[in-house]
């Protein structure tokens, strides 16, 4: 996988950078994390080299000064909404990032539940927590937010929410997913602590968009087609613009939102110290790309796998068109279709020509290796087991799993299990490999290049199911599914 990203440098000269912004507020300073804090395999997609637990190994180092609290809305517990990457519920995702911080030493104070108004649902999800010891704080819905700074900032506003006790110099806010309400926790968090006499600041570390790349970089246009669902738009920050001339890169509900924080750190302290939402991150990452046209590449690719998840759940019920609308325009700002995911266009000349479901991936020096479902194998471990004897060496019409040995899993998948597909999965592949490669010297080879596969991209003419996903997922492979079922 060809790297444009220098992660070393990142950890250094970011921790450095929240190091400056902790001094500047002297000892108490709320962090807004934006994105995820680990797991954030968007960024490794189109920073490649990027390591989804980056942010985290940086934090580490404070850990001792820090305390979490995560942040869930209210609206998303209702809904059940799901976080995309992992397949779990928001409310889930709560509990495994808190034991997530926790294994890794940080200590997790509370969760607050912010957009509380009265859900049923999200006081079954606090009593849920409380019972496992967990303390939890509402903040409510506020009428009139983000833009009545007045009521916002009163007793009526900020000050009808729960006051979150901290006892630590750094707290940072995080949460599952974005639109949670993590800044307006950290907002009604500075009124409050200042009605207690307490002067704290607030910083935000989000990774997208990159303020310092042009605004059509395909890195920040990729950043849009993410967050597509919730209508994000990049912005040229016109404070930034005005305050010092030079052009930065925000999004509109940052842009937004800082007349709020403007008139909260005016009204409470007489003075705001940010001229523009740009001046309120502490976002390094732009200055660890080394190699901007792999970059470039990872994103362009990032926009139509987009594209593709939007239309999938359109077809499983789940998206909506205005989603795949709005990605379909970023096509144009990125002057790309989907005819330059080259693996797309592999995979349907050969299901044309066979008159099945295929598949087609691209490997990292451009070659292209497709496959197509046979009565053993559906599409997506055909290919893997053909892409593999490429990189192996292996001659392509050698069989690594000989069909007696297939045959018993199928047996037993549709007479014990009462499934109803015989054919091998990728995981299913997989295991079987594994086990002959104590006795076949060519599956033990097959296996030892599959980390080939991380960051390749690929293609299927039909969906696949959620084993398939997962697999490509942990392997690092870019996957895309035309919108068809399998008959």
């Amino acid at each position: 996988m060809k790297q444009g990203f220098d992660n070393d440098k990142y950890l250094k000269i970011q921790s450095e950078h929240i190091q400056e912004r902790i001094a500047q507020f002297g000892n108490k300073l709320y962090l807004e994390l934006g994105g995820k804090l680990f797991d954030d395999y968007h960024a490794s997609r189109v920073l490649p080299g990027f390591q989804p637990d980056s942010k985290l190994k940086m934090l580490s180092k404070l850990r001792d000064q820090a305390e979490i609290v995560i942040v869930i809305s209210a609206l998303d517990i209702e809904k059940n909404k799901v976080r995309g990457d992992l397949g779990i519920t928001y409310d889930e995702d709560v509990l495994r990032l808190r034991k997530e911080f926790m294994n890794r030493g940080f200590l997790v104070s509370s969760v607050c539940v912010t957009h509380y108004n009265g859900q049923k649902s999200a006081d079954a999800f606090r009593a849920k927590l409380e019972r496992l010891g967990i303390t939890v704080y509402y903040h409510y819905t506020i009428e009139g937010y983000p833009n009545n700074a007045d009521l916002i900032t009163s007793d009526d506003g900020f000050g009808l929410n729960d006051y979150i006790k901290t006892t630590r110099p750094l707290v940072i806010v995080t949460a599952p997913g974005p639109g949670s309400g993590k800044m307006a926790v950290c907002l009604s968090q500075l009124y409050n602590e200042h009605k207690r006499g307490i002067e704290a600041g607030y910083a935000k570390f989000e990774t997208f968009p990159v303020w310092s790349l042009p605004l059509k970089h395909p890195v920040n246009i990729a950043y849009e087609a993410a967050t597509a669902d919730l209508n994000d738009v990049n912005m040229i920050d016109p404070f930034h613009l005005e305050a010092y001339g030079k052009v930065a890169i925000n999004y509109n509900r940052d842009i937004e939102i800082f007349p709020v924080l403007d008139a909260l750190f005016e009204g409470i302290y007489g003075t705001n110290p940010y001229k523009s939402p740009t001046d309120m991150g502490v976002n390094m990452v732009g200055f660890c790309i080394n190699d901007d046209e792999v970059c470039c590449d990872a994103s362009r690719n990032e926009i139509i796998r987009r594209y593709f998840t939007a239309l999938n759940n359109m077809a499983n019920g789940d998206g909506n068109e205005a989603e795949v609308n709005k990605i379909s325009l970023l096509f144009k700002q990125a002057n790309i279709d989907i005819s330059y995911r080259r693996c797309i266009k592999a995979a349907r000349e050969r299901a044309e020509a066979s008159g099945r479901p295929c598949s087609a991936i691209e490997l990292s020096d451009g070659t292209i290796i497709t496959a197509e479902t046979s009565e053993l194998l559906g599409p997506s471990s055909a290919l893997i087991l053909n892409a593999l004897k490429h990189l192996a060496g292996i001659e392509h019409e050698i069989k690594l799993i000989p069909q007696e040995f297939i045959e018993p899993i199928q047996h037993t998948k549709l007479t014990y299990l009462k499934g109803r597909n015989p054919r091998l999965h990728s995981d299913e592949v997989l295991v079987a490999l594994s086990v002959l490669s104590t006795r076949d010297d060519r599956c033990r080879r097959a296996l030892e290049v599959l980390p080939l596969l991380d960051g390749c991209q690929m293609h299927s003419t039909v969906m696949l199911g959620e084993v398939d996903h997962k697999i490509f997922k942990r392997l690092g492979v870019g996957l895309t599914c035309d919108p068809a079922k399998k008959a």
